[in-house]
This record gives structure tokens, C-alpha cells and sequence, in this order.
């Protein structure tokens, strides 16, 4: 069985973002989520260089690597050219491989994601499509949103925008055409694949907290991790 570390190293962002870190912590000092989260880049890149599968898979299954906000100014400010916020994304990925993103609170909201925005892609071909953003699942958009949610062609219209109908203009009906092409995408690429893993591990998760129905519904699972 391969290393924790040489997994990280068959990505290709992996290689390319790091180099010869040599702990300065000028990425932490220039990073958005350090000022808001016990969140340390310089810590994250200097536990990767010691290639211990022990101290990754602490990584892996922890909140840590879901903090990052991927703007990547790290990029911008490295004298080594290190990238951490590559290295952060290659962790989520081989964590949402291995089902460890099950294991911290911020790695259980990968669901949420996937359905609110891998979800609607498909559906819709809007990553954002108004008729996901239910009223009762986001109280703190207030009434006015509640409104406009129930009046939707009133209000888009007087805005020029051509919701749910054909033709050009914003919000427009994404042809069954296009929608085709966008899951053929999916396919190939190997996203198919990753969303089936991020809802089958999601699904274990659920069953052994409880939150999971006889027929698999997962409802319960996703108001429990959005709520933290």
C-alpha cells in the first residue's frame, strides 16, 4: 500500500506547490483565513515535508485543511514559491477519497456542497439556480428573499433577466442539450465518480451517527452539518 505522502505526490498541484519551504511564515502573515481561524499555512506545509502518513492522516481527517479560502495570495508573497494553498487543495482531495473528510465537522459539509452546487450544475447549468435557495434552509437571507423567492418571474423580469424561459438573457432555460454535454463532461473527466464518493462515504457517516432514514434520506444528516 502506497504512502500517505506519495499519494499527495501523484498530483500534479502537490509538485508544483511545493518546494523548499523554509518556515518564514510569510504565507501565514498574508492569508485571509489565518486572521479568523486557528488556521497556520507555514504549519500545514511544514507537517506534509516530514512524510509522515501519521501526521497527514491527523491532516486529512481534520478541520484544518477545509479553513483555506483558496485565493491563493500565498502564491503572490512565497520566496521559495511554495504554493500551500495547492498543497490544500490536494489534501482535500485524497481526504475526500478516503472518506476522512467524514471525520471533522467542516469536512461533513462537502455533502452540502456537492448537492447545492455539483448538484445544481447538473440540474441546471448554474452553480447558484434561485429555485435551490429555499427560504426555510436560509433564514438569514430575512423576508425580502422570501418574496422574491415566491414571485420569481415578477421580480427577474423587471430586472431584464429571462428566468425559466428560452432563449438568451440571465437566468435563461439551460437547453437539455447543453445540460448533456455538461454531465458527458462529469463523466469523463472522473467528477461522476467523485460525487459518488463523497455521497457514499456521507452516507456511512450518517448511518453511524443515526441521521440517515431506512430508505437512505439524508436530510437530517445535512441540517445536522450545516448548523455547525
Amino acid at each position: 500500500m502506497k504512502s500517505l505522502y506519495n499519494r499527495l505526490c501523484e498530483d500534479v498541484r502537490f509538485i508544483e506547490g511545493i518546494k523548499a519551504c523554509m518556515n518564514c511564515g510569510v504565507c501565514t502573515a498574508i492569508c485571509p483565513a489565518a486572521e479568523f481561524y486557528d488556521y497556520d499555512p507555514r504549519v500545514i506545509v511544514n507537517q506534509v515535508m516530514q512524510k509522515d502518513d501519521t501526521v497527514i492522516e491527523g491532516l486529512l481527517k481534520s478541520d484544518t485543511i477545509w479553513y483555506c479560502g483558496q485565493c491563493m495570495s500565498c502564491k503572490t508573497r512565497c520566496p521559495r514559491d511554495n504554493v500551500p494553498g495547492l498543497i490544500i487543495s490536494v489534501l482535500r482531495k485524497v481526504s475526500q477519497e478516503l472518506g476522512y473528510f467524514t471525520e471533522s465537522k467542516k469536512g461533513r459539509q462537502q455533502l452540502v456542497v456537492k448537492r447545492n452546487v455539483g448538484d445544481t450544475i447538473l440540474k441546471y447549468g448554474y452553480c447558484v439556480y434561485p429555485r435551490t435557495l429555499k427560504p426555510e434552509l436560509h433564514p438569514e437571507q430575512g423576508p425580502a428573499w422570501e418574496w422574491v423567492y415566491n414571485h420569481p418571474h415578477e421580480v427577474y423580469e423587471r430586472l431584464n433577466g429571462n428566468f425559466e424561459q428560452e432563449g438568451a438573457g440571465t437566468l435563461r432555460k439551460t437547453s437539455p442539450e447543453v445540460l448533456g454535454e455538461l454531465k458527458a463532461i462529469f463523466d469523463e473527466t472522473g467528477g461522476t465518480e467523485f460525487f459518488e464518493i463523497i455521497e457514499k462515504y456521507s452516507l456511512e457517516k450518517a448511518q453511524k451517527m443515526g441521521m440517515a432514514t431506512s430508505d437512505n434520506n439524508l436530510d437530517a444528516y445535512i441540517n445536522h452539518v450545516q448548523s455547525q
